[in-house]
């Protein structure tokens, strides 16, 4: 038995097959260029993004714009070039610009008949992050 058939042991080994699983779903998502409905920013996240946004302006785009031109344009998934490290981003369809457009997936509302796929991609982003 080698360590894909067997149930995990450890929580180390819990986390590894949700971040593997996470990277898995995230360059399926980014690789298919979906464009998805912007579901809005949780509150919690929202309060933070805007403190962050308002404290150090030169690091991100102003989370109302942001928010704005999601609902606008829409979004996508995006993996950064290194798969392994995980980075995974959320920018409007139409931005290139992961440095300053993003949203990490936990970020995001979920909502009545969004995509299955993104939603477990929120719930293992919160998980990961969690622990």
């Amino acid at each position: 038995m080698n360590q894909f058939n067997r149930p995990p042991q450890s929580q180390q080994e819990i986390k590894e097959q949700k971040k593997q699983e996470y990277i898995a779903l995230a360059r399926e998502l980014s690789e298919a260029r979906e464009r998805f409905s912007f579901s809005g920013v949780n509150p919690e996240s929202y309060s933070e993004l805007k403190a962050v946004t308002e404290e150090f302006p030169e690091y991100s785009a102003p989370i109302d714009e942001l928010v704005e031109r999601l609902k606008v344009q829409g979004m996508k998934v995006v993996l950064r070039k290194d798969p392994k490290s995980g980075n995974v981003f959320v920018l409007p369809l139409n931005s290139e610009d992961v440095e300053m457009d993003n949203l990490f997936p936990r970020h995001l509302m979920m909502a009545e008949g969004m995509d299955e796929r993104l939603k477990r991609l929120i719930l293992l982003n919160k998980e990961l992050k969690d622990k």
